[in-house]
């Protein structure tokens, strides 16, 4: 699970290699630390959700419920080179883990869709 703040006017492709970090991040954090959830992450097909959070106090509530409910979380912090002030934090990821364990934390967020155009501005309000 992957939580994307919106607020920070990143474009799509600013998005795609934040989540990639975070996936990554991720990925390198449960292969060293939980081994077999990482492996039947790995053997299940490395499923991804990403979900959108509209401000910096939203995504650290969600990240403050994951870690309350044991979940593994990695922050995103941008270097600053290209689109946001250096040490931003653009985005978490959640797990890997179960469904179940994801759900409680993250089940009432929406998910990030195609609703942003290159310079990361929302084209239907009701989307963002």
């Amino acid at each position: 699970m992957i939580v994307v703040r919106r607020d920070l006017g990143m474009s799509c492709g600013k998005i795609a290699a934040q989540v990639a970090h975070a996936s990554v991040m991720a990925a390198l954090d449960a292969e060293r630390n939980r081994n077999q959830e990482f492996s039947l992450w790995l053997q299940g097909g490395q499923k991804k959700v990403i979900v959108k959070v509209k401000t910096l106090s939203e995504l650290q509530e969600v990240e403050r419920k994951a870690r309350e409910s044991d979940l593994p979380v990695q922050v995103v912090k941008d270097m600053g080179l290209t689109e946001v002030p250096p040490g931003s934090v653009t985005c978490i990821s959640i797990g890997p883990s179960t469904s179940s364990k994801l759900d409680p934390v993250t089940g009432s967020l929406r998910l990030l869709r195609g609703d942003i155009d290159a310079l990361g501005r929302t084209w239907n309000s009701s989307h963002a």
